[in-house]
């Protein structure tokens, strides 16, 4: 576990660390990295809200197939999976920023829980042996937050590595709006404001992206209601996982969800969400229109004679590419010397 967070960690303390030279202070230093990477995943963040109002026109084609194979999951998994692959959609294409959400939080982690590592820049070999003298394993992700907390108390106790290490350590700063924020929140301390404001952010955002985003709610499995459920759980979970992790973690959850309530408010002025939504019906309406409609195409024919006539054809466009496919399996079978499999219905799901 700790190879990940390193792994992750690494480049996002870099990162931080260039903020830092310039902004001697841990925490604005986080502040502004959050912000800065939460502008880097807006792009994201419009192809989701696209994905969304796109996945709100096809509700209607996957309500019908949800009650037409209401008794039958495989077949009604496989028509939903041929309604996609028709349309060109992924349900999963929303998830991105969520999951880079996920895999960012755990460089945060490493970042806050190592500041000897990312900030100070201490070698690896300095850092395990001030942990042997403070008498912790250096694996431990509390170890180097401790050992910070240990020299900044009693210097002394460290002096055999060096005024260089002691002056380094001891110009840490961990302290923001007087919260330490390598300590846990604490229930009758000031550091209770860290959850607090976690679950009041997570709500507001959640809120306000279902109440500025009909898309959401008609997306919901169920109706609204388990959307409805995750937003009002959601902030009792991160009031819950904030008082578990450092400060400086809350920070950033905070600052996150703060940038998101304000990305939902300007995302949804620009990219209306009712109007994706009607345009996203009508291109879905039209484009399935023109699959139907008939085309015509000149075709070699025997006249009566046995002479090759060409002759007008009607066909639909999923005719059309039923013959361009059957073509290109003949021409590759006969370049290749392969087998030529007969086209199906299984090859346009």
């Amino acid at each position: 576990m700790n190879f990940i967070y390193e792994l992750l960690g690494t480049p996002l303390g870099w990162i931080i660390w260039d903020i830092y030279q310039v902004i001697a202070n841990y925490g604005v230093a986080l502040i502004i990295f959050t912000v800065l990477l939460k502008l880097c995943m807006v792009p994201l963040a419009i192809k989701q809200q696209k994905s969304t109002a796109k996945m709100g026109a096809f509700q209607p084609l996957i309500q019908e197939i949800n009650k037409k194979y209401a008794k039958n999951p495989q077949k009604k998994n496989e028509e939903l999976q041929k309604l996609y692959a028709e349309e060109g959609y992924s349900p999963m294409s929303g998830c991105l920023p969520m999951l880079l959400q996920f895999v960012v939080l755990f460089g945060i982690l490493d970042v806050v829980y190592r500041p000897m590592t990312h900030i100070l820049r201490l070698s690896s070999d300095l850092i395990s042996q001030a942990c042997q003298i403070a008498g912790l394993d250096p694996s431990n992700l509390y170890a180097q937050l401790n050992v910070i907390q240990q020299v900044q108390s009693d210097p002394s106790k460290f002096a055999s590595l060096g005024n260089d290490f002691l002056n380094s350590v001891q110009s840490l700063d961990m302290n923001f709006l007087g919260m330490n924020l390598g300590n846990r929140p604490e229930l009758l301390s000031f550091t209770i404001i860290v959850p607090i404001l976690a679950g009041l952010f997570s709500f507001l955002q959640g809120f306000l992206s279902m109440k500025t985003n009909p898309t959401y709610v008609a997306n919901a499995a169920g109706g609204g209601c388990a959307m409805k459920a995750m937003i009002y759980s959601m902030p009792l979970i991160s009031i819950w996982i904030s008082f578990t992790l450092p400060v400086g973690v809350g920070v950033y959850w905070i600052t996150s969800y703060l940038f998101m309530t304000i990305q939902v408010l300007v995302l949804n002025k620009i990219y209306n969400p009712k109007e994706l939504r009607d345009q996203a019906i009508k291109e879905l309406e039209e484009k399935r229109k023109n699959r139907k409609k008939k085309v015509v195409q000149k075709v070699k024919a025997k006249d009566q004679n046995g002479k090759e006539v060409l002759t007008d054809q009607e066909l639909t466009q999923k005719e059309l590419d039923r013959q361009r496919l059957a073509a290109a399996r003949k021409r590759d079978a006969e370049k290749y010397g392969e087998e030529y499999v007969e086209v199906t219905d299984k090859d346009f799901q």
